[in-house]
């Protein structure tokens, strides 16, 4: 347990003996970088904080994107007593002894307590109930924050009871912003060095929208750039690297590199070569290409490239998707490995992709006659003296659940959109195919 008393003595004495990303923590809520859903005017965390009002808050995202400077600035702000808890090593215990502390000393002096738990997923059920008399009597206020989903890790009566702000990650200007700041401010590296174009880049890469990443990296690289001169240090691209042990790798997301490295990604996986297609892989999540973006590519080459030949390609890359959304990178690599290596090793069909171009061109070419009568809807007042639904057969009636009668419109009847390959799943479906238009077309209006 960590207890903080914020006055300027303090943070005078402080200054210099911590790390660089902690020095550079936010002192006011205008000071924070990113998060400005979360921090514009008239939004619920600005509110609660210059109304000065008792607060119950669980901040939800992903590591690096601001959730203790959240907490310690509110605390700041409203001028709270700071008590910070690591659910990792903290026990009913401990909750108890700092609820008993901060009643005792509001009613001693009225000094109230801010009660931050970092990690609080890890808290299990006694723990967490353990919390409820002092967020229900408004003992402290709590802010408790997470990684994981609060929906599955929190229970149901401390989740009501409280205020859920979900934190984004840090995008590249962002980052920037935090990384030019502690390059030129009083409490960081007060101008005593300077970062190339070259090496921020590389910074900004290996920051992957965590901020507290970025500043550990900067304060390593200008370590290794030497001690400050009576002019700037420049710190390089070359300091970066050594610092963090991590090549930089030539890679512009917005630009030549990107598309030709997703290009030679797609096309790998699309010729069965999954050691290239992992290669690819790598160097996209080394150079700190979004994950998301890359998990979209396979949803679709999934239904491109594979479609029926395998249709499980398409769930294990939904899947992979899923996993980047919900436990993030790192650990989605590894999602997104699998569903690379599944769709580069399962039969290839472009037989879907041919198959709805085909039909929109049809379509767009003016190729649409009308519905057939038996087939258009005949549920409303009037539609059968129209004839609508007419002879219309009941496919469940018929042997196999296929009825013999044309769906398709005048002028399409013998159009073929659907041409499944021999490969994999598709080699059966070729023959369930021929077996149902045979009866479709045997007995067709």
């Amino acid at each position: 347990m960590s207890e903080t008393l914020f006055d300027a003595a303090g943070d005078e004495a402080a200054k210099g003996q911590e790390p660089l990303a902690v020095r550079m923590r936010p002192r006011t809520l205008d000071e924070v970088v990113g998060q400005g859903h979360l921090l514009g005017e008239g939004s619920p965390l600005r509110r609660l904080v210059e109304d000065d009002a008792p607060m119950s808050v669980f901040l939800w995202g992903p590591p690096g994107t601001g959730k203790t400077t959240l907490a310690t600035v509110v605390s700041r702000v409203t001028k709270r007593r700071f008590v910070e808890l690591s659910a990792v090593n903290a026990g009913v215990k401990d909750v108890r002894a700092v609820v008993d502390e901060a009643k005792r000393r509001m009613g001693m002096n009225g000094t109230r307590t801010l009660l931050f738990v970092d990690e609080v997923h890890r808290f299990n059920k006694t723990q967490q109930d353990a919390l409820l008399p002092a967020v229900e009597n408004r003992w402290v206020s709590f802010i408790g924050a997470t990684t994981e989903n609060p929906f599955f890790s929190v229970v149901s009566p401390l989740l009501s009871r409280s205020l859920l702000l979900s934190l984004e990650s840090l995008d590249d200007t962002d980052i920037r912003t935090l990384v030019d700041r502690a390059l030129t401010d009083e409490r960081g590296l007060d101008g005593r060095y300077t970062l190339t174009a070259e090496g921020a880049d590389h910074l900004i890469r290996l920051a992957g929208g965590d901020g507290r990443r970025s500043l550990t990296y900067l304060e390593a690289a200008a370590l290794v750039s030497g001690p400050p001169a009576k002019d700037p240090v420049e710190i390089t691209a070359d300091h970066v690297e050594r610092a963090v042990d991590r090549h930089a790798v030539r890679y512009d997301r917005s630009g030549d590199q990107h598309y030709d490295v997703i290009s030679a990604f797609i096309k790998s996986m699309r010729g069965s070569d999954a050691d290239a297609a992992l290669h690819y892989l790598a160097r996209m999540v080394e150079a700190g290409e979004d994950p998301r973006f890359i998990a979209r590519r396979l949803i679709v080459h999934a239904s491109e490239d594979v479609g029926m030949a395998d249709p499980s390609a398409l769930q294990t890359a939904v899947a992979a998707a899923q996993a980047v959304e919900f436990i993030g990178m790192p650990e989605a690599r590894i999602n997104l490995a699998q569903a690379v290596i599944h769709i580069s090793l399962a039969p290839k069909s472009n037989a879907v992709i041919t198959a709805i171009d085909e039909a929109m061109s049809d379509v767009r070419a003016g190729r649409a006659g009308p519905v057939p009568a038996h087939l258009r809807d005949a549920h409303y007042k009037g539609a059968a003296d129209l004839g609508h639904g007419k002879g219309y057969r009941y496919a469940h009636d018929y042997p196999g659940g296929v009825a013999p009668q044309r769906h398709a419109p005048d002028g399409l009847t013998d159009r073929e959109y659907y041409r499944p390959t021999q490969h994999g799943t598709e080699r059966r479906l070729t023959e369930v195919l021929n077996r149902i238009k045979g009866v479709l077309r045997g007995e067709g209006n």
